[in-house]
């Protein structure tokens, strides 16, 4: 049998390893209870495709460690003894201790394997949206190489609309998210035109909320991506690793060189990430003109036990990438040689101490700065810009952890600064781009037309922000009933200043008869303006640039934009549909006042941010996963969200940007909006050597520009992308497209080891011409990858 000791007994001796994480340990013993040696202890969790086994020594102890928070099957088998497996839940930091006592073979009852499992398809705990995946799940996803990220990833979640440049669009916001990697929170924009994004391969484990998202998260709250990276602790092994390389169309090539390590105290692993492409980010035209581009990055954690209480851990993270901008024909004609240069370094420090036999406390400090810097070039057209800008991000963290009763209580601090300098300019250099007796014409751009003897525009800033939080979260279990409360106090000040005061309430019901779960949840947000530009934005000379429509929304000055508060309602259900097929639905409300949304600089890779007065965004979306049966597995996700605004702007630097004025007349449905998005996966697995995996998405088209057909015909910049947009429907959106990927791989072992592994990748299948967005204010124009074939070749050391 199973059997929980009283735990004051020995848990002091028992190390934690991370602050996001869980630690299981215990004995597996005889009736007699002498230690079992050699026995076979494996904790799973289908629904996330959480798998991993340790074999217990002469003392007959296991440990897991590095494990995310989720409920799991524990399976314990040794020649000899019947089998013996017990669920339990794993929801915090506090290390749980759990003996198994095995039978003698045939004196006792054997257990159904599937038993425990079959209510696995549900998350009988969560009170909010929340999806998660093991590395095992995404390992095979067909993605494309270039600049893409861990977006890619969860674009396979519901609530997401795909964007250019792996950008996402979580539940009708711009890109409000935040990653908490290993306990430090990234609020950034991390996609490949703006930052360095999250390598997938360092990835253990994704956590994600978009509903009832825990009173310890703020900042960026639209979604929250808690990853756990990969460790060599439990490894089992000193050192080893492999080697990557990938090749395919568009003379993309990539290579990534992994290791990993560990001892009893100690465990590292390190990643290094080489990419080289022709078509680096996604093209503004047809013909993909000046879009080449690389990028490097490289990964360590390293952690440490220092006693029997206490666990360090060192994370270090950078990356660089250096790429072309993607030129227009008209800019390609007139020579135009734009390239925008990104760094980055992070570095954080965790410790964990085990106080007492049920509670923990962890802290982490942390800091990364990131450059971003566009060089011009002497044909730019029409408009020639430049930038450096530097962002820092210093953050300390801490955190109490208690398990007591029926409570699972944590609590805690956040002191962040934020220091930024910008610098940037801009001068016109196309006659026609702002004419006198254009319509269109800005007179706050009169004098920085360089055609017209005008003088660059010039700006320089500095300045250091801050946010300090406090909160407090207890996860209550009443019989069926799971009951999450939170609040938060955020206090913030940068450019603007400012308090909030956030509760937030879940609840969860579970029907155990009918394999249900009904919840329901109220968040009170408090979302900061994005840090990119954010001085530009809010000053006095970019208010003098906006059009009439726009300053005289504000007197003709600047408004300094405050940050977002958001009510959001949430009501969802949960469904067992077989013992292998499981159901997760929502439906949702947000109401915002100053919206956090972003400009784009026409076509570059510079970004302005901006605020809508009001927002009110409604949506439904739900996932089905289908458990490995025979071979196949996959899962279903679809999302549909309405999203509208109501001027004025805030913030932002419009150029020729003809729809901002009628945009400004009153409520409009956004960019972001878009009526349907369905993604599926369909894995097959022939015993263990040989896979597929095909990805299926349908996007029913964001809404674009309200460009005139009769102008967009005229313009050989856009007139054949014309079949792809439609002009004529209100609003304006891109044509619906589907877009198939393809992955087919071998692994080939040796014994038990993996020796080599290799797999063909063809992206968009069906070779589909599509548009991601057309003329937006927001984002520019930008088209989908055409048909790619590649192949992928990695080998283990």
């Amino acid at each position: 049998m199973f059997r929980i000791p009283i735990w004051g007994i020995a848990l002091f001796a028992f190390p934690v390893f991370a602050q996001t994480t869980a630690t299981l340990l215990g004995d597996v013993l005889d009736p007699a209870g002498s230690a079992i040696p050699g026995a076979v202890v494996k904790l799973s969790n289908a629904l996330t495709g959480y798998n991993n086994q340790v074999t217990t020594g002469d003392d007959g102890h296991f440990q897991f460690v590095n494990v995310p928070f989720q409920t799991y099957t524990l399976r314990v088998e040794k020649a000899g003894f019947d089998v013996k497996q017990q669920t339990i839940s794993l929801r915090t930091n506090v290390p749980f201790k759990l003996d198994a006592t095995l039978t003698i073979a045939g004196q006792g009852t054997a257990i159904d394997v599937t038993a425990s499992e079959i209510r696995a398809t549900i998350d009988t705990e969560a009170t909010g949206t929340r999806t998660e995946l093991d590395a095992a799940s995404f390992a095979h996803l067909p993605s494309q190489a270039s600049g893409r990220g861990i977006e890619s990833v969860l674009l396979s979640f519901p609530g997401f609309a795909a964007n250019a440049n792996g950008a996402i669009h979580p539940r009708g916001a711009h890109n409000q998210m935040t990653y908490v990697i290993d306990g430090m929170p990234i609020s950034d924009q991390l996609t490949g035109a703006f930052a360095n994004s999250v390598d997938p391969t360092i990835v253990q484990n994704i956590e994600l909320f978009t509903g009832d998202v825990p009173a310890e998260y703020g900042n960026k709250v639209s979604g929250v991506a808690n990853i756990t990276t990969r460790t060599g602790m439990g490894s089992g092994r000193k050192a080893m690793g492999s080697t990557q390389f990938y090749a395919a169309g568009f003379d993309t090539y990539s290579q990534v060189t992994q290791a990993q390590g560990g001892t009893a105290k100690f465990g590292y692993f390190a990643s290094v990430n080489m990419l080289k492409s022709n078509r680096f980010l996604d093209s503004v035209s047809l013909d993909n003109l000046q879009n080449g581009g690389n990028s490097e990055r490289a990964f360590t954690r390293f952690d440490y036990q220092a006693s029997s209480r206490d666990t360090l851990r060192l994370n270090l993270m950078a990356g660089r990438s250096s790429f072309q901008l993607a030129n227009l024909r008209s800019q390609h004609a007139n020579l135009q040689e734009q390239r925008q240069g990104l760094r980055d370094f992070a570095a954080s420090v965790g410790w964990v101490r085990t106080i007492d036999a049920k509670s923990t406390l962890d802290a982490t400090a942390s800091y990364r700065t990131a450059i971003a810097q566009l060089n011009p070039s002497a044909g730019d057209t029409p408009v020639t810009a430049s930038q450096a800008r530097h962002l820092s991000t210093v953050t300390l963290s801490v955190r109490y952890n208690r398990m007591a009763g029926r409570h699972n209580l944590r609590m805690g601090a956040d002191s962040q600064r934020v220091p930024i300098s910008e610098h940037f300019s801009f001068g016109i250099t196309d006659p026609g781009f702002n004419a006198p007796d254009s319509e269109e014409y800005l007179p706050g751009l009169r004098p920085h037309d360089l055609s017209r003897g005008g003088r660059l525009f010039q700006f320089a800033g500095k300045l250091t922000g801050g946010l300090d939080t406090g909160f407090v979260q207890d996860r209550i279990r009443l019989g069926r009933l799971q009951v999450s409360l939170g609040l938060r106090y955020d206090n913030y000040r940068f450019v603007a200043k400012g308090t909030q005061l956030q509760p937030r309430l879940g609840l969860a019901f579970h029907v155990k008869e009918t394999g249900t779960v009904f919840r329901a949840s109220y968040n009170r947000n408090y979302q900061t303006p994005p840090n990119e530009n954010l001085l530009l934005s809010s000053s006095q000379q970019a208010g003098l640039l906006a059009p009439d429509a726009v300053r005289e929304a504000f007197g003709g000055g600047a408004v300094i934009m405050r940050p977002e508060r958001q009510d959001f309602f949430e009501t969802g259900v949960q469904q067992t549909i077989t013992k292998n097929i499981g159901f997760s639905g929502s439906f949702y409300h947000k109401r915002s006042r100053d919206l956090q949304d972003n400009d784009n600089f026409l076509n570059t890779g510079i970004i302005f941010p901006i605020t809508l007065a009001q927002s009110r965004v409604n949506g439904v979306e739900g996932r089905f996963n289908f458990l490995p049966v025979a071979g196949f597995s996959g899962s279903m996700s679809f999302t549909h969200y309405r999203a509208i605004v109501t001027p004025p702007f805030t913030g932002g630097l419009f150029l020729g940007s003809s729809a901002v004025d009628s945009l400004s007349a009153g409520p409009f449905i956004i960019d972001h909006d878009q009526t349907l998005g369905v993604h599926g996966m369909l894995n097959y697995a022939w015993k263990r050597t040989w896979w597929a995996s095909l990805s299926m998405r349908y996007d029913s088209g964001l809404v674009s520009n309200p460009s005139d057909p009769v102008e967009v015909v005229r313009d050989p910049d856009y007139a054949d992308l014309l079949p792809y947009v439609n002009l004529g429907s209100d609003p304006t959106r891109v044509r619906p497209r589907t877009v198939g990927d393809l992955s087919v791989g071998h692994d080939h072992y040796r014994g038990d080891k993996k020796v080599w592994d290799l797999s063909f990748q063809l992206m968009n299948i069906a070779n589909t011409t599509a548009l991601y967005n057309f003329q937006s204010i927001f984002v520019g124009t930008r088209v989908i990858q055409p048909r790619t074939a590649g192949v992928k070749l990695r080998l283990f050391w």
